[in-house]
């Protein structure tokens, strides 16, 4: 067993720490400037260097023309295959790329935290037919993120809303996405090939697709009364209901708290009620039950609602995971560097043994 200092997860409980500091102060407390800070450098920041490191992010949003081209070429993609290409072509745009000293790599993940949603907002309106829309400096991370996704500065209700959204998906120890990070890392790639690594093990359904997938079923549903039906032809069918249950926690994932009370506070200020209604009749009536065997609502569950709310389209809803997690999958690869060993999983053969070859004209 390896050990870490980026986060820890208690899935009895339902307890998660970034560095040791409980989610819950963090996401109603701190900013994601913050967190990326934390996560990168193990401690809060004084405002002097979270200045810097604020800084940092606004002046290195840009990416090169030569990306943005790459991108026009490959806008028919899924939105992260777009952002897993875009990343790892950046490297060839980095003076630092293969140099893979802490230094350097906290100076790339921080460029890559800022460069991912410049990638991600320029391959939707390309592909929308529209131009990309330069990063505001004057904006904070999730602000600008929304001012390039939607060419309109967005409310300070908004903007706080994305900013907890990126706090609770920056780190989460090695889950699947992490681990293909660290397992990249541990041969001496580089930095933006683990993260791009990430990003395509995150794409995969069984990480990183459940906002999507909640979001379909709540549309399927359409009204709070046809929940509990539409449950039960699920479970009598042994199929899945989305947002429910994690590989780690057998409590309630900590996480969805927060999104549940925004999710609840969006849909009425935007006048559409009905899919937290929705997902609440789901989660506290029809899912209660099965709490007994540690199946809660997941941080997904009430994420799809509230990206859906802002207008946000679902294929976008894994990048912004993703564009929530780039801190902490560079902060597993810099421990990785740090103290490397290479990671070789073996496998038990159960396959036939010693069998004798057969020429071809005999088979």
């Amino acid at each position: 067993m390896d050990t870490t200092e980026s986060s820890f997860i208690d899935g009895e409980i339902g307890k998660l720490l970034y560095r040791g500091y409980d989610i819950h102060d963090l996401a109603e407390k701190s900013t994601f400037e913050e967190i990326v800070h934390l996560v990168l450098y193990g401690e809060l920041p004084n405002q002097a260097q979270l200045d810097e490191t604020d800084g940092y992010l606004r002046a290195n949003r840009r990416i090169p023309d030569e990306i943005i081209t790459v991108i026009d070429a490959v806008k028919s993609a899924h939105p992260m295959d777009v952002l897993q290409t875009a990343l790892i072509g950046l490297a060839a745009f980095d003076d630092e790329s293969e140099d893979n000293s802490r230094e350097a790599n906290v100076r790339k993940a921080l460029r890559l935290t800022a460069q991912a949603p410049t990638i991600v907002t320029a391959h939707h309106r390309i592909r929308s037919g529209l131009e990309p829309v330069s990063p505001n400096p004057d904006l904070n991370h999730a602000g600008n993120f929304l001012y390039m996704l939607f060419d309109q500065f967005p409310d300070d209700e908004t903007i706080a809303l994305m900013d907890v959204d990126f706090i609770l998906h920056a780190e989460h120890g090695v889950n699947a996405s992490s681990f293909a990070a660290r397992v990249s890392a541990s041969t001496n790639s580089t930095l933006h090939a683990a993260v791009s690594g990430a990003v395509g093990t995150l794409k995969g359904p069984a990480h990183g697709g459940a906002a999507e997938e909640v979001m379909k079923m709540s549309m399927e549903i359409g009204n709070p009364e046809n929940a509990e039906e539409y449950a039960r032809n699920k479970l009598n069918n042994r199929e899945r209901i989305m947002g429910f249950g994690h590989r780690v926690y057998r409590a309630e994932d900590p996480r969805a708290r927060h999104l549940r009370e925004r999710s609840q506070a969006l849909g009425e200020k935007r006048g559409d009620p009905r899919w937290f209604q929705i997902l609440t009749h789901l989660s506290e009536d029809v899912m209660a039950p099965y709490r007994d065997r540690g199946i809660y609502v997941n941080v997904d569950f009430y994420a799809g609602s509230i990206y859906h709310l802002l207008g946000i389209p679902s294929d976008l809803f894994i990048p912004i995971f993703a564009l929530g997690r780039v801190p902490g999958w560079s902060a597993q690869c810099i421990e990785q560097y740090q103290n490397n060993i290479l990671l070789r999983p073996r496998l038990h053969y159960i396959g036939p043994m010693d069998r004798d070859y057969v020429p071809i004209d005999q088979r």
